[in-house]
């Protein structure tokens, strides 16, 4: 049943509904119960019930799309890019199907969560780079699943920020702070026998289970006629230590990175990573500072009055981290803040999702110079810094 052809029937309906308010006193009687009858339709429900399924593969192959050479994702048959429409009018539908392929690669299992490292992540004496994305439906090693199925692997994952680091002899550790619960179906309440049951008649008691059975029977198969597409109720199960981003962070600190060998740590953090690695400074300063060589943040919600950060903090960012953030100017051209923390520059592009991506380069050279200024008087200049505030504290 399309939508048109459901607005063609309430067109009918309203039109009758126009006519009879025009009679008399029966007329009116049959105008209410028809207002009657309309209020009791869900428009949401009746369009579910030619639907399809919201059964959908469980990996890429059988969604029928492939990355090719350039890491973009294109429809194995056709070769045309993602399309979102792919049922006219199913808009549900097509959010579901979306959603389904976001998700070819997740698991549901015990409530627990997991990490990404390189092998040397813990043993390399020298440097140890962590990559923390940020909300949303992304997942470990994702900037921007938008990207990752409209653009390409390189702008939408953090594989050339692995690839490179690597490269240039960093150990690497990537984050995955949305993992902080699954989701696993209510289990229904099973209904005991009634204690007196036992002394009824057995007559009674068959004549009654039977009217149960009936009307269970009844009862589903009018839930089913009501709601084809019903999903499940499920309730979330919360990963211990792992609720949130931020206790994500601070338990990987805790139990990785502060545990690693490296000397020097740098953090790349987009977007809520910048706020979670805040909080991780918060509640583990000291450990932080000792440890930390540079922050690269690309367009980090963080706020330092909000999050309550003290002036010690703050001036440690100032001096530490970078923030390239959305904006029209030139990559690294100075960005005025109101905030009192680390510097803004501009990430040479105005889309949120695109920032980590196009800093790449000034990104890695931020952290090679932080490197060089740690056994020397200068501090690393990564930006064209001549419009940059000065911040005073109050």
């Amino acid at each position: 049943m399309s939508v048109t052809f459901i607005t063609s029937i309430l067109l009918i309906i309203w039109i009758n509904m126009a006519q009879l308010q025009q009679g008399g006193p029966d007329e009116k009687e049959k105008t209410t119960a028809l207002k009657d009858f309309l209020s009791r339709i869900d428009l949401d429900e009746l369009m579910k019930k030619d639907e399809p399924p919201l059964e959908f593969p469980d990996t890429l192959e059988e969604f029928e799309y492939a990355f090719n050479e350039k890491g973009q994702l294109r429809h194995t048959k056709t070769g045309e890019p993602f399309v979102f429409n792919y049922r006219e009018d199913l808009h549900r539908w097509n959010q579901k199907s979306y959603e389904a392929l976001g998700e070819v690669d997740a698991t549901d299992s015990e409530p627990k969560s997991f990490i990404f490292m390189s092998e040397d992540a813990m043993t390399n004496p020298d440097k140890l780079m962590v990559l923390i994305h940020g909300s949303g439906v992304v997942r470990a090693g994702q900037w921007a699943r938008r990207l990752i199925i409209n653009d390409d692997l390189d702008s939408g994952t953090q594989i050339p920020y692995i690839k490179r680091a690597t490269e240039e002899g960093y150990g690497v550790i990537v984050l995955n702070p949305n993992e902080n619960y699954i989701e696993v179906e209510k289990t229904k309440v099973q209904v005991q026998p009634s204690s007196d049951s036992s002394d009824e008649p057995a007559e009674k008691r068959e004549r009654k289970d039977k009217i149960q059975k009936e009307t269970k029977k009844r009862r589903d198969f009018y839930e089913k006629y009501r709601n084809p597409q019903k999903e499940k109720e499920t309730v979330q199960l919360y990963i211990r230590d792992n609720g949130s981003p931020e206790e994500h962070a601070i338990y990987v600190w805790d139990h990785f990175i502060s545990q690693s060998a490296a000397e020097n740590v740098f953090f790349v953090a987009h977007s809520y990573g910048g706020l979670a690695f805040v909080e991780l400074m918060i509640q583990r300063e000291a450990e932080v500072k000792n440890k930390v060589t540079a922050v690269a943040l690309t367009d980090s919600v963080h706020n330092v009055w909000h999050q309550e950060a003290g002036k010690a903090i703050r001036e440690w960012m100032r001096e530490n981290c970078c923030n390239w953030v959305s904006s029209s100017e030139p990559l690294d051209t100075s960005v005025e803040s109101m905030l009192p923390d680390c510097p803004r520059v501009s990430a040479g592009t105005e889309r949120h999702e695109l920032t980590s991506w196009q800093s790449f380069a000034s990104v890695f050279k931020f952290f090679g110079e932080a490197v060089e200024a740690k056994h020397s008087s200068v501090k690393p200049a990564p930006t064209r810094r001549s419009n940059r505030l000065r911040y005073e504290e109050f």
